[in-house]
């Protein structure tokens, strides 16, 4: 097998895995585009050969490929960043790159009582739907630092708390959009059902606002919590991302090993 020249879009934990298990099986150098500080360093300690820790524009993406030797382009960006991919997509046509794309399973809530769950296509949506039916207690925000501008332009934020990781642009996001400081709950990884309880009875908490991020994201957790404590549960679908096709998608390191295989 060749060497593998891999353009990585991280910032995941599914990056940091998918990067620690190419270093240990595969000859290989891994370039890491992130959009923060924090995913870079992340990447680096999972063995990342070199990192970009900043947003990139289609045509910085451009510039970086043809001033690259790459034969393998991996798009392991959140369920929910859809015009990364799209562009990932995009790019690898133009390109002629081998693309696959590492996408998290949604869980398996067959056996979840759901009957408590708002399933919502936009954060407009979601907005709005709190505006209409969860007019008292307060809102907790488990959905990420970037979505949080779309609910409080329905939510007023005396009633907002978000639990985000505390690195400097969500921070910063906080900060613009006024949310009080002790309105922040500091994330530290996937949240358990006891920690989830805590947060909802400490603030208050009428309805969760969560994107269905699968198991790594704990969102099982999140919906057995808000059930124990009777409140309502709002959840973003994952969008659909056109130009995607079903065969360049794995969910786990051992079809990722597949395709690499199939492919070198």
């Amino acid at each position: 097998m060749k060497k593998l020249n891999i353009l990585l879009i991280g910032g995941t934990k599914d990056a940091s895995n998918i990067t620690k298990h190419i270093k240990e099986k595969y000859d290989s150098y891994i370039l890491t585009t992130t959009t923060t500080e924090y995913g870079s360093k992340l990447a680096i300690e999972s063995g990342s050969d070199d990192t970009i820790a900043k947003p990139l524009l289609k045509d910085e993406f451009i510039t970086l490929i043809e001033t690259n030797e790459f034969n393998l382009l991996i798009d392991a960006t959140h369920p929910y960043a859809s015009h990364i991919t799209q562009t990932t997509v995009s790019l690898s046509k133009l390109f002629n790159i081998t693309y696959i794309r590492f996408e998290r399973p949604p869980s398996n809530l067959d056996n979840v009582d759901t009957s408590r769950v708002h399933e919502v296509t936009s954060l407009d949506e979601a907005g709005k739907l709190i505006a209409s039916d969860f007019t008292s207690g307060n809102v907790l925000h488990l959905a990420g630092a970037n979505t949080m501008e779309a609910i409080l332009k329905y939510v007023p934020v005396n009633r907002f708390y978000a639990r985000i990781l505390k690195v400097p642009k969500s921070l910063e996001k906080c900060k613009l959009l006024n949310v009080p400081e002790e309105h922040i709950i500091e994330m530290k990884g996937t949240s358990s059902l006891e920690e989830n309880l805590k947060i909802i009875e400490e603030r208050q908490a009428s309805v969760i606002i969560t994107k269905e991020s699968g198991d790594i994201g704990g969102v099982i957790n999140k919906i057995n919590a808000a059930n124990l404590k009777d409140i309502g549960v709002i959840m973003l679908k994952r969008p659909k991302i056109k130009d995607l096709n079903k065969k360049d998608i794995v969910s786990n390191l051992d079809e990722l090993d597949e395709k690499i295989n199939n492919y070198f």
